[in-house]
């Protein structure tokens, strides 16, 4: 994996190089971890949030539902390292179904930074769900290393709030209706000490976070494959009045995947 282009970054520092010698290696997790290290806090906001995606190159998202066939082994290190530096994971309930998530698990290559950035072992996974129809007997909820949150609104089902907390999980009320207002979401995520925060979409969840203007950073991967058909994009829902623009901070290479990292001006 190598830089393609000297994108100066002023909030991150300068991550890793190429090989000295001229030709390509894979980088190492700690160079990783070091390239995609989220921004020193300024008090300008209280919770940076971060979104990992990957595309083809006619822009779809997923192919048959799901994004790993269209992925490499590239592009899940970068995927892996994103999550160790995460506070929260976050991800509609949606793409937690058909994805399978599994709680996040310890990597002992990221444990030492995570005690010296008082993070706990792992991850929190958050869900975010209007009506809380989720499958409360998975491992995801019965048996991660730290709780997992759900995000929802004030009118949810009390019968699936208290299920979801018998079995283990921490529900997070962020909205006044049946749905979740994602600004707030962010808020009270940081208000339980989260202020990496990592987005997974699915692209629904992604075009809300859009759409509420608090989305910081775009860590998107191109996929050099083709797939046609009617998959969806990164972002979906009503488009936005404005399109946001956001600023190149670095692109990374490996056989064709490219893996840039965008954030806000």
């Amino acid at each position: 994996m190598r830089r393609l282009f000297p994108v100066t970054d002023r909030t991150a520092g300068p991550g890793a190089g190429p090989d000295p010698d001229g030709g390509d290696r894979e980088w190492s997790l700690a160079e990783l971890a070091e390239a995609y290290a989220y921004p020193v806090p300024d008090g300008r906001r209280a919770a940076w949030l971060r979104a990992n995606m990957v595309s083809t190159l006619d822009g779809a998202a997923q192919h048959e539902g799901r994004s790993q066939p269209i992925s490499s082994a590239a592009d899940m290190r970068v995927f892996g390292t994103l999550r160790a530096l995460a506070d929260v994971v976050v991800a509609g309930a949606e793409t937690v179904r058909q994805e399978g998530y599994r709680p996040a698990r310890a990597r002992a290559e990221f444990a030492q930074a995570r005690r010296a950035a008082g993070q706990t072992p792992v991850p929190a996974v958050a869900v975010v769900s209007a009506s809380l129809e989720l499958d409360f007997t998975l491992p995801l909820f019965t048996a991660p290393l730290v709780p997992t949150l759900i995000l929802t609104g004030a009118a949810a089902p009390q019968d699936r709030i208290t299920a979801a907390e018998k079995a283990g999980a921490r529900v997070v009320i962020a909205g006044d209706g049946a749905g979740v207002d994602l600004g707030r979401a962010v808020s009270a995520l940081a208000g339980l000490g989260h202020t990496r925060l990592l987005t997974e979409g699915g692209p629904r969840l992604l075009g809300q976070f859009v759409a509420a203007g608090v989305l910081d950073e775009l860590c998107l991967t191109v996929s050099p494959m083709l797939t046609a058909g009617d998959a969806q994009r990164i972002a979906g829902g009503p488009p936005v009045g404005v399109p946001r623009r956001f600023a190149l901070a670095s692109l990374l290479e490996e056989e064709g995947f490219l893996f840039s990292r965008y954030r806000r001006d």
